[in-house]
């Protein structure tokens, strides 16, 4: 190979590794090149590519000590029945403003999430399942009817999501697991209370039942059909049981009944929405019948829709807001100052619930489902609605006040 062959082949050699390295330098480059790209360009048709810079400036999740401890209320919020869902709602929020006053569940921040389940076991379902994909709520206060709560409890239960209903009454609700409660009296020792009114109280014998068509209606009847029975010695005796659609405009067929069979007092198995109607209706063609209700009729509501025709209207609750006690003097005000009339028996119930959920929390954390239920199952709590202490099986029993309606207002029966 002569000097010139050399030459000629030493600069190809270069010029071939120049290009190579020309020619691998671009890939680095090419990325930002589309940012630049004049309009009708490729990187203009696929805007998505520079989107993704964009969530690296998303600040980072909160640490889980300082996320909020968030509590579900699920009850119905429109409808019909919806002052129970929204005092429900109102107790736990003023609860829960309480507790974040004083620095939260160990300096965690307390979240109401309210969900409305229209008062229907089928939207009770969804309701559930949508608490339990959120993943991030470890109680709940709900639901409101017996029927609808026993929909939703299995979810909750398979899920171990602790429910506390401020009012489910049926004596099978408890039974459906070990993370189902009851802040309420079950419905056997309160029919025995209203009766006890009713024979006791007013001395009456002859006792008519009308009761709405629902699962809880139909199992309270029963059992205070079968109460009754019981006090065949007495001379106290079933004359006519008929039940009715909740939310019918017109009772007058089933108490034209009720009165023709000789009924002296009618036990009213039903919310207010039963008992106003049934009283107003009643006592258009009998005005002196005797009218004992439960304590779901304890409402504000009740006064608005009866007038003057649930005035002598009895029942047991185990919460009365005139009460002279301090505790309950303080949550009424609290409360009425806040939401613009005083709380029922459900609603401070309701109040309760929740605190007896926030002193287990506080002890025991919200991590540990296991650890958190079994506080909840061993504490006692002194709340508005006295001692709560719930048995093996979910439930509570508390004394009874007993309550009339008088000139408009509830106040203790008897009373001057």
């Amino acid at each position: 190979m002569n000097k010139l062959t050399k030459i000629v082949t030493i600069v190809l050699a270069v010029v071939m590794i120049f290009s190579a390295v020309a020619c691998a330098a671009p890939a680095a480059t090419e990325a930002p090149a589309q940012a630049t790209s004049p309009a009708g360009s490729q990187a203009t048709q696929q805007p998505a590519a520079t989107e993704v810079p964009a969530q690296a400036t998303t600040a980072p999740a909160a640490p889980a000590d300082q996320k909020p401890v968030k509590i579900a209320v699920a009850g119905p919020m429109t409808g019909d029945n919806s002052e129970y869902g929204i005092g429900f709602f109102n107790a736990v929020t003023l609860m829960a403003e309480q507790w974040n006053a004083k620095g939260g569940i160990n300096g965690r921040k307390i979240e109401v999430v309210q969900f409305d389940d229209k008062n229907s076991p089928e939207e009770a379902v969804s309701v559930a399942n949508k608490i339990v994909s959120e993943k991030d709520i470890p109680f709940i206060i709900g639901h409101f009817a017996s029927g609808v709560s026993m929909a939703a409890a299995p979810i909750y239960q398979a899920n171990k999501i602790i429910e506390i209903s401020p009012s489910a009454s049926h004596p099978d609700y408890s039974s459906i697991g070990d993370y189902i409660f009851r802040n309420n009296t079950v419905i056997k020792y309160e029919t025995q209370a209203s009766l006890d009114i009713a024979v006791n109280d007013m001395g009456k014998k002859n006792i008519g039942i009308i009761s709405i068509k629902t699962d809880w209606g139909v199992s309270t009847s029963k059992i205070a059909t079968e109460l009754i029975a019981g006090m065949a010695d007495k001379g106290v005796k079933l004359v006519a049981h008929e039940e009715v659609i909740e939310g019918s405009d017109d009772y007058r067929p089933a108490i034209t009944k009720l009165n023709d069979a000789g009924a002296d007092v009618v036990l009213c198995v039903g919310m207010y929405g039963l008992v106003a109607p049934v009283a107003k209706q009643y006592k258009e063609i009998n005005p002196n019948i005797s009218i004992i209700a439960f304590s779901n009729a304890y409402s504000q509501q009740l006064l608005e829709l009866g007038g003057d025709a649930v005035n002598g209207v009895a029942f047991p609750v185990v919460f009365f807001s005139v009460s002279s006690d301090p505790n309950i003097q303080a949550f009424v005000k609290s409360y009425t100052d806040k939401f613009g009339s005083a709380p029922s028996a459900l609603t401070a119930q309701a109040y309760d619930s929740a605190g007896i959920l926030f002193t287990a929390a506080q002890k025991v954390g919200t991590d540990d489902p296991a650890k958190l239920r079994d506080e909840v199952n061993s504490m006692t709590y002194p709340g508005v609605t006295g001692s709560t202490h719930f048995d093996q099986n979910g439930d509570v029993q508390k004394p009874f006040t007993k309550v009339e309606v008088k000139d408009g207002k509830f106040v203790l029966m008897g009373s001057k």
